[in-house]
């Protein structure tokens, strides 16, 4: 008989058969013995526990690899020496995503990897789970059985626990054989996905690297409830008081932000799964911990967009409980945080964010993220570059890495070397004085060398953008992005608030123009408060935009209900996305004739004078251009999503990023041919999009003849440089030949032309 025949699995309701199985492992972790004799007792003693043929442990070496370390049921002789790659076979999936993984059968999944080796064919049902240890993966714990076997979700839940029993002593030993990886640091390269832009390089900080959990294991269920309340309690009071300093500095959006991060605090499902992690042996901050990892595993599995996306803000909520029960660590981290600062996180969450010390904070690094998440919308309106979708840098990081930070192109440089690091701290100290440079252009005109003017305006989504619009010396706002508002809220802001928003922009902007886009969402952008179709294979070009608004013609009818009251006695101009038809431009310009006449019969003042216009994005309507141009005041080309559907090209898609060129002679030649159109319509045309902000790609545009465009504040100095050393009609004399040319890019040509011509790209 076992040696732990003892040991009962606990029945629905108690936990005493929990307790004694972390009271066990406890002891043996903290025996003296030489670790793999200890691990080769926690194997057996789980699998007793579990009634499972197989317990393993995987931990991380050098490569990142995962090694076995220690089992009971496979060959012995496969310990140190079976090594799967992070991603690599179902064990690898789970160290690469941080969450567990139960399979009734698992040689039918496609990620299974077969290793001879470790005898393993005969075992069907696999339950694996993440040693998770400061946000990292530092292992894998796996169970076995020969028959088929569904674990329940308590399976899962004891093996989670258990995970974080074993986590800290396993952890210490992989840095004391330096199997962290640190020995096979070289320099390295990872590619992700550019959130908000920028340039920067520091050294790395890991995000919640300073908590460390040391106890684990409590005897006193009521006492860690009582700390667990009264936590919360302060954890509330902390969130209000941080809501109550920033809401004058971030505006309404960002009190949306922390209005709806607040409700987080009070959910009780969320406070009642913590305080039954607790009844089964876990001191207050390890229940924390242990709830925060399965609501990642739950949420990452969520179809719904906006439902994941508000994974970073639970996640900032349990990290902040944590700081709270372990001493407000937090406080520590942020006087030792180094003037260089570059973040590094599975995820952040916006209220995190602003914790930093903005002076010190230099850029963010996320292992996920997304373009429509808080942290990023808060980032891009404070200018902090940061990085997402790039899993490398949890597994390929270490605190204190020197790491240099492409925001333009999504790179990071991991552990440059000193010529690397000289050449980019050239560039930065370049860029730097190019743009204290740049200040004494702020009141100079838009115009050319040859006297050609260009209208410059700024694209923004928030209040806390105008500031810096003000600052660029851009002309107005070329493009306000509407939905931004929409996408912090948990609810649908009736008309009131719409219209102090936006007459508060109108305020704000004084005679400068401001362009109102209608909502965009849909796509990569998700509302909470509509249900969108997840369903959809093509998402960019789904129900998305001006066909979301026709859809549901109550969203839109108040939002122009709310311009219309807002710009009362002033200029309005509204500009429709996605406009696919001619018709589809005409149904909104109708539906915004009644609601204007709706509100002159209710007396109400209206605007001085109102300007519709479309968003050309969609390549159908390159085939409708005298008919759109006769029905809009204005178009404003999309770039972003036209050059996307032109190219039948993902810009999302890491593969494809540098495959095609918005400097191939057939996009350029398209504007050329746009701006003719125009000009015979004289119809006014402007462009939007990343491409406008960028001097060369500015150069271009100018040359195909577009002469108004709109770009991110920061963008305007740069981009005025370019045009007030730029002769316009040499260069149009210039592209003319180049643009039937069959080549893949005219980038190189026009570079070299710049540089001929003294043009500061």
């Amino acid at each position: 008989m076992s040696a732990n025949a003892n040991l009962e699995k606990s029945e629905p309701g108690s936990w005493a058969g929990a307790r004694e199985l972390l009271r066990r492992l406890r002891a043996i972790m903290q025996d003296h013995g030489e670790l793999p004799g200890r691990l080769d007792r926690v194997v057996q003693l789980i699998a007793d526990y579990m009634a499972a043929e197989v317990c393993s442990i995987y931990v991380m070496a050098p490569g990142p690899v995962l090694e076995l370390r220690a089992t009971k049921g496979l060959r012995p002789e496969a310990v140190r020496r079976t090594r799967l790659k992070v991603g690599e076979g179902l064990v690898g999936d789970i160290a690469a995503n941080a969450r567990p993984l139960a399979l009734a059968e698992a040689q039918s999944h496609p990620l299974f990897a077969y290793l001879p080796e470790t005898g393993e064919e005969v075992y069907h049902s696999f339950l694996g789970v993440p040693l998770l240890r400061g946000g990292r993966v530092k292992g894998v714990l796996v169970v076995q059985n020969v028959i088929p076997r569904s674990y329940s979700e308590a399976d899962v839940e004891v093996c989670e626990t258990v995970a974080m029993v074993l986590a800290e002593p396993i952890d210490r030993m992989i840095v004391a054989q330096g199997g962290d990886g640190r020995a096979a640091s070289l320099p390295a390269r990872l590619q992700g996905t550019p959130l908000s832009q920028g340039l920067a390089m520091g050294t790395a900080v890991f995000h919640q690297r300073g908590i460390v959990i040391s106890r684990i294991v409590a005897e006193r269920p009521d006492d860690e409830v009582a700390r667990l309340r009264a936590a919360l309690v302060e954890i509330e009071a902390s969130v209000s008081r941080g809501l109550a300093a920033h809401a004058s500095e971030a505006g309404r959006e960002y009190q949306e932000i922390l209005e709806t991060y607040l409700m987080l605090v009070e959910d009780r499902g969320w406070r009642a799964r913590m305080e039954d992690a607790i009844q089964s042996g876990l001191s207050a901050e390890a229940a924390v911990q242990k709830v925060q990892n399965e609501t990642r595993a739950r949420m990452l599995s969520i179809k719904d967009r906006y439902l994941r996306e508000r994974l970073s803000d639970l996640e900032d909520l349990a990290t902040r409980l944590l700081d709270q029960l372990v001493g407000d660590e937090r406080v520590e981290r942020g006087q030792e945080l180094p003037d260089d600062a570059v973040v590094v996180a599975r995820n952040l969450g916006p209220a995190e964010l602003l914790d930093y010390e903005r002076h010190r904070l230099r850029a963010v690094l996320l292992a996920e993220g997304s373009a429509t998440a808080h942290v990023t919308i808060v980032a891009r309106s404070l200018n902090i570059p940061l990085i997402g979708r790039c899993p490398g840098v949890i597994t390929q990081i270490f605190d204190g890495d020197f790491v240099i930070v492409d925001g333009e192109r999504g790179q990071v440089l991991l552990r440059p070397t000193e010529s690397v690091r000289a050449a980019f701290s050239r560039s930065i100290a370049s860029l730097a004085e190019e743009q204290a440079g740049f200040q004494a252009l702020r009141a100079l005109p838009a115009v050319s060398r040859d006297e050609v003017a260009v209208e410059l305006n700024a694209n923004a989504g928030l209040l806390i953008d105008l500031p810096s619009v003000r600052d660029s010396g851009a002309q107005g706002i070329g493009l306000y992005r509407t939905e931004v508002a929409f996408m912090v809220r948990d609810r649908l802001p009736d008309v009131a608030a719409q219209t102090e928003l936006y007459a508060g922009i109108l305020d704000e902007m004084g005679d400068k123009p401001v362009v109102f886009r209608t909502l965009d969402v849909g796509g990569d952008k998700a509302l909470p408060f509509l249900q969108m179709d997840d369903d959809e294979e093509n998402p960019a070009m789904g129900w998305r935009a001006l066909r979301v608004s026709l859809d549901r013609p109550v969203l839109l009818r108040q939002q122009l209900q709310a311009m219309i009251q807002a710009a009362a006695g002033r200029r309005l101009q509204v500009v429709f996305p996605m406009v696919t038809e001619v018709a589809e431009l005409e149904a909104a310009r109708a539906i915004l004739a009644e609601e204007l006449a709706g509100w002159q019969s209710q007396g109400g003042n209206p605007p001085s004078e109102i300007k519709v216009g479309a968003m050309l994005e969609v390549p159908a309507l390159l085939w409708q251009l005298p008919a759109l141009f006769a029905r809009a005041d204005f178009v404003s080309v999309g770039s972003n999503d036209l050059f996307q559907f032109v190219f039948a090209c993902d810009r999302g898609s890491p593969r494809l990023s540098d495959r095609y060129d918005v400097l191939s002679p057939v996009f350029l030649r398209l504007f050329s041919e746009l701006v003719s159109e125009a000009e015979v319509a004289s119809t006014p045309l402007s462009l939007c999009g990343e491409l406008a902000g960028r001097p060369l790609e500015a150069m271009a545009l100018i040359g195909c003849g577009l002469r108004s465009l709109s770009m991110p504040p920061a963008r305007v100095p740069a981009v005025k440089a370019m045009l007030r050393s730029l002769e316009v009609g040499q260069l149009r004399s210039h592209l003319h030949d180049l643009l039937a040319a069959p080549r893949h890019s005219l980038r190189d040509d026009l570079a070299a032309y710049a540089a001929r011509h003294g043009v500061q790209v």
